[in-house]
């Protein structure tokens, strides 16, 4: 056997290649499943015990000069002009193709924005999952079981039996991280909540199954209905400029008393009436309100001693305003021609 190795190793060391084909048949001879090397291994199975040590080291010897005779046939195939085919159709005169710069989405600059804003003022920024329990999603929220309140927000859950407190949910809201930060960390609380929501919900130009939201809370001793205006009469004059005024509306939320929803003055025609407020001369950005006690309760906040107000907007309804968009749909079809208008926004 170790004379046949021997020869195994002189026949690769002169072995020459001239083309492609004469290395791939070098593979398949001494290197492939069915190669002169994979029958020494089998054969090296039969040797007897005290011959296994000198043999086996040759066998190596082998597999080691058959792996670098293969490198070095392929290398100097790669390096001879001779062996390559060269594409006739390729003009080296021509100029480069430039790399085109990608942009961020114009969700994630909106979002990105919100957030800026909000840090500026004092709040941090919290995640919480998207998978939810009903406890955190609904019930903790003032939600009661089979309350009407539940039908304002169509819900996809995982398991279908009747609701209960351990019901598993997708979150049709960033509040589920509301009561998560209430419930572990005691006030001052000041945090805003971005991220992704589901409803179940048909889809069209103003409508979808699953979409953005922002929401920020603020507890502690003493928040007024005041501070809530004021901190979102700030955001808006950021975010739309700084003569943009703000309306509030009489509203009902499960987890908020008083309730409010927030109105700006329209941007686009400055009061005159246009197609962006329905000629009324104000859009929507966001609900509000002053945190219901028993929700401060439900998380474990004293709430003769604590008050906080609470607000969220959807990120795409914001993105859309800003932007002049008309429809939800293309924020979720990656269609490059929309994308490339935000470069560099």
């Amino acid at each position: 056997m170790l004379e046949r190795i021997n020869a195994l190793i002189k026949e690769a060391v002169a072995y020459e290649a001239k083309t492609k084909e004469d290395i791939e048949n070098f593979r398949l001879k001494y290197l492939s499943r069915k190669g002169l090397l994979n029958e020494l291994f089998d054969e090296f199975k039969l040797v007897p015990n005290e011959m296994k040590k000198s043999i086996g080291k040759e066998i190596n010897t082998l597999k080691v000069t058959l792996e670098e005779k293969l490198a070095f046939l392929q290398n100097s195939a790669g390096s001879n002009s001779n062996t390559d085919t060269v594409d006739s159709t390729l003009d080296l005169t021509l100029p480069e193709i430039p790399q085109g710069l990608g942009s961020l989405h114009p969700l994630t600059i909106v979002r990105k924005r919100i957030v800026e804003i909000f840090a500026r003022m004092g709040f941090n920024t919290e995640e919480g999952p998207e998978v939810e329990s009903d406890w955190y999603n609904f019930s903790a929220l003032n939600f009661a079981e089979n309350h009407p309140a539940r039908e304002m927000q169509d819900t996809f859950f995982v398991d279908k039996a009747k609701i209960q407190k351990d019901d598993m949910l997708l979150r049709t809201h960033t509040s589920n991280v509301q009561t998560r930060l209430m419930e572990y960390k005691k006030p001052p609380i000041r945090s805003i909540m971005a991220g992704r929501v589901y409803r179940n919900e048909a889809i069209s130009a103003r409508a979808h199954c699953q979409f953005h939201q922002v929401e920020g809370l603020y507890v502690d001793k003493n928040v007024s209905f005041k501070d809530l205006k004021d901190t979102l009469l700030h955001f808006a004059k950021e975010m739309f400029g700084k003569d943009t005024q703000i309306r509030l509306r009489p509203s009902y939320f499960p987890f908020t008393e008083p309730s409010a929803e927030i109105d700006i003055s329209c941007f686009i025609c400055h009061g005159e009436g246009c197609n962006i407020c329905k000629h009324s001369g104000w859009v929507e950005i966001a609900g509000s309100g002053m945190v219901d006690p028993n929700v401060l309760e439900n998380c474990g906040i004293d709430s003769e001693e604590y008050t906080g107000f609470a607000f969220g907007m959807g990120i795409e309804r914001i993105t859309m305003l800003k932007y002049g968009i008309n429809d939800l749909r293309l924020f979720f079809e990656n269609d490059v021609r929309f994308l490339k208008q935000f470069t560099g926004a």
